[in-house]
């Protein structure tokens, strides 16, 4: 049987294209999602893709929500931690609300879902943790001093629980992307977005299509000697 691949936020933008990705590759998918019911019933309708409704940043939730995953699918062996949100403030004017939100569904939110798994991956002595970061992780933004330390902090995990999965053969690994064509970004004012672009050395926004095909890369089996690395797709906007 094909391999179980659980994507939080898998209905929609990169987490959706991810999920695709997947399923195309040979993995059975499950895509968890939170906010927007119809859109969750349009992506399974169009893709045959089961989605599952939790927040990420319930641990309770989370713990339940993977339960009922394996009993109707079977074991979680690919989890990618894609679910996050913005609260875009100047640091001034950010509030505790604000800061706390973004903590607990952008970095609490990837130990809540990766705890339940991870006894059963080191019981099968196999797993895949991917973590879509951010560029914003690496670069820090003004005005995102949450998200930007929420993703940060998610670099962290990956390269510290890397180091405990190795000899399990459980790899961890984050992908950061740069600025990409979703909802997100479409979001913001025209003149923002053509500043963004103007920095980005290809020129262009990067596709959901192509942070999935990096995910779908790390998943792999070709992927095993990968650990605790952070793969850029921000076409050339930053160079760590």
């Amino acid at each position: 049987m094909s391999r179980l691949a659980l994507v939080t936020g898998g209905t929609r933008g990169i987490g959706a294209a991810t999920s695709v990705a997947l399923k195309q590759a040979g993995y059975r998918v499950a895509a968890n999602y939170l906010g927007n019911e119809e859109a969750a019933r349009r992506f399974t309708d169009e893709t045959g893709i089961p989605t599952y409704r939790w927040s990420v940043a319930d641990y309770e939730a989370c713990a339940a929500g993977v339960a009922r995953v394996e009993a109707e699918l079977g074991p979680v062996e690919v989890l990618v931690n894609n679910a996050g949100i913005t609260r875009d403030a100047m640091f001034h004017n950010m509030t505790p609300a604000q800061w706390r939100e973004v903590i607990d569904t952008n970095l609490c939110g990837i130990f809540n879902m990766t705890h339940p798994v991870w006894p059963g991956m080191r019981e099968r002595r196999f797993g895949r943790i991917i973590i879509i970061s951010s560029i914003n992780g690496q670069k820090g933004q003004a005005g995102q001093v949450n998200y930007s330390a929420a993703k940060a902090g998610e670099l962290g995990f990956a390269k510290a629980l890397a180091q405990e999965g190795a000899r399990f053969g459980i790899t961890v690994n984050a992908v950061c992307p740069g600025y990409t064509a979703t909802d997100m970004v479409a979001a913001l004012a025209a003149p923002v977005r053509e500043k963004i672009v103007a920095q980005i050395p290809i020129g262009r926004l990067g596709t959901a299509a192509e942070i999935a095909r990096c995910v779908v890369f790390l998943a792999s089996d070709e992927a095993g000697f990968i650990t605790g690395a952070t793969l850029a797709a921000n076409g050339g906007q930053y160079i760590a």
